[in-house]
């Protein structure tokens, strides 16, 4: 028999793939699909809380990124300056918490400045905590903590904290972890923290994802049974 958890909120990760994608094959510079992709993200998380999200961590810049073309690089950074300056009141107004996950010693110069403002003034939102990695990635995160170690014993729970916290995080595990794009990879990210997530693919390019996008993600994380390496089966009910 089927047990059931009692509704809460979940922790749902998206990584954001297929900007570039969406762009080349309109004809378009890649910062262009960048553009539609923060454009996204506002519709994505305007959506979580009626879906019964009240963690939304996003895959916006990975370590290995800095290896792209410096032009698309540069982009990107301009791209979340800018999103730091316009989003911020908005994101206060709708009561979602804002958190830049990862290194910020190798930004840009202003930027980090411009998250730890924008994280203060979103400290209050309780609706959504919205987190954005940026400069991320969970095997340096993974690394970094193993060397702090220094010989004591950790649990999963102290040794779990540890790792997030190097990125600038905090241990939340992830309940539903989607990639758009048709990609079928992780590409380092939140590796602790997906230990046991449920793991939902689309073919749909990033800056075409929407509510019914996540809405189909979120139904099919719903009809999965859950065991954690264990025999007994247990149905997560999802708060909305």
């Amino acid at each position: 028999m089927q047990s059931e958890a009692a509704p809460r909120a979940l922790h749902a990760a998206i990584i954001m793939d297929g900007n570039g994608r969406w762009a080349t094959g309109r004809g378009l510079p890649r910062i262009a699909g960048h553009r539609r992709g923060v454009e996204a993200i506002r519709k994505t998380a305007e959506a979580c809380p009626d879906l019964g999200i009240g963690t939304l961590t996003l895959y916006a810049f990975s370590a290995d990124n800095w290896q792209r073309p410096a032009d698309e690089v540069g982009g990107l950074m301009r791209l979340l300056r800018s999103y730091l300056r316009n989003e911020t009141q908005r994101l206060a107004r709708t009561g979602t918490r804002l958190s830049v996950v990862g290194r910020r010693d190798r930004l840009p110069a202003g930027i980090p400045e411009a998250i730890a403002a924008a994280e203060e003034a979103t400290a209050a939102g309780g609706r959504l905590h919205l987190r954005i990695c940026v400069d991320y990635s969970a095997r340096d995160a993974i690394i970094a903590a193993a060397r702090r170690l220094e010989g004591a014993e950790a649990t999963r729970e102290s040794f779990g904290a540890m790792v997030a916290g190097e990125m600038h995080g905090s241990p939340v595990e992830v309940d539903l972890l989607i990639r758009t794009g048709g990609e079928k990879r992780l590409s380092d990210f939140l590796l602790w923290e997906a230990a046991y997530a449920e793991l939902h693919f689309t073919d749909r390019m990033w800056p075409d994802f929407g509510e019914e996008d996540l809405a189909a993600a979120v139904a099919d994380y719903a009809s999965r049974d859950r065991r954690f390496g264990g025999l007994k089966s247990s149905r997560v009910m999802v708060a909305a």
